[in-house]
């Protein structure tokens, strides 16, 4: 019982004072595990995300449209079924008027966020880039436009912001050097990853970061490794979601992550950064009913509909059975938001920024 009532207490302590120590996280996981993560423990750990949630961002979900534009990707990552080996992946590239048309779409349902997706894709070079950005701009000038198309030079991204983007993802997918070399081939590394985190922070950028929970190898103390640079990083948005395994990469046959451990870990990134944007990801409603409602309850106020063509959503398979149709896509936004309004969300057609500073 005292230990039990020491979690609480860690709890409530962040709440108030938003601060990593890793030996009071180490302790309440350590806890939140012997309930599987899914007992008592779990739910005043929920009901403390949302409040301090809400203290910030109220009852609001932010929607964003995802445009998945290339499958085409020069890494080899070991986890991810567009990586360049997968010769099975029917691959594809929309054009400039593809991407407008998906725009297009996505304004009328009132999405004012565009996130360009895809592999690091070369044939996209810095010149296409821009004008793709640019070309959004004129014409949705009151839209953010976040991309999320991997490592690049500080002078790609520098070009890409005085174009008018606003956002950046880029998932560091682990903290720890070791782990990182067991998901990636010796050519990629996980300082040039930090790296680039840093460059996009430095020119400006609204700058997301994020893991994979259950991804192979992955230990609780890599878990806290996470954690703890998260908490220094103070990215203005974190993509955390299950590992789920793609048939056709090394780790086919691996197990995919945990649904209640994934929102054990986005309750206490809302814990310690109370202002972060953070998504309930299509990974999470893949692997569970309800996912994307159980990611809000856990502290989320993301979603990002795809509205990318419907012909091609099938093709950009990171992993297996991923969600292209429901809450998920374009055409379930007004299910959603029915669903989301009868548990006490506002689904906002603002852009939605970041209040990190």
């Amino acid at each position: 019982m005292e230990t039990k009532l020491n979690s609480l207490n860690i709890i409530d302590d962040l709440v108030i004072n938003p601060q990593f120590n890793k030996s009071k996280i180490k302790k309440l996981l350590d806890e939140l595990s012997q309930e599987a993560y899914a007992g008592p423990l779990s739910k005043y750990l929920f009901a403390a995300a949302r409040f301090v949630r809400e203290k910030s961002y109220g009852h609001n979900v932010f929607l964003r449209g995802l445009i998945e534009f290339t499958n085409y990707c020069k890494n080899d990552c070991y986890y991810c079924g567009i990586r360049c080996s997968n010769h099975k992946a029917t691959r594809y590239r929309l054009s400039l008027e593809e991407i407008l048309l998906s725009c297009e779409i996505g304004y009328k349902n009132n999405l004012r966020t565009f996130v360009l997706q895809g592999g690091e894709d070369m044939y996209f070079s810095d010149d296409k880039m821009i004008q793709i950005i640019k070309e959004i701009k004129n014409k949705y000038p009151e839209c953010a436009i976040t991309l999320s198309i991997g490592e690049k030079t500080r002078a790609s991204y520098q070009k890409y912001f005085d174009a008018g983007a606003d956002r950046y993802l880029l998932r560091h997918e682990t903290a720890n050097i070791s782990h990182y070399q067991k998901l990636h081939p010796a050519k990629m590394d996980l300082n040039n990853r930090l790296n680039c985190l840093k460059n996009l922070k430095d020119i400006g950028y609204q700058v997301g970061a994020g893991m994979m929970i259950g991804s192979p190898y992955q230990t609780l103390a890599d878990l806290l490794t996470d954690l703890e640079f998260l908490s220094d990083f103070q990215p203005h948005m974190i993509g955390t979601g299950p590992f789920i395994p793609h048939e056709q990469t090394p780790f086919k046959d691996k197990t995919a992550g945990s649904v209640d451990l994934t929102l054990v870990i986005l309750a206490i990134i809302r814990l310690l950064l109370p202002k972060v944007l953070l998504p309930a990801t299509t990974a999470l409603a893949t692997l569970a009913p309800n996912g994307t409602i159980k990611g809000l309850e856990a502290g989320a106020n993301v979603i990002m509909p795809n509205i990318s063509p419907l012909n091609i959503r099938s093709l950009y398979t990171l992993y297996n059975n991923k969600k292209i149709t429901g809450g998920e896509s374009l055409e379930g936004i007004i299910k959603l938001t029915n669903a989301l309004q009868e548990h006490g969300y506002h689904v906002t057609s603002s852009r939605g920024d970041s209040l990190m500073s």
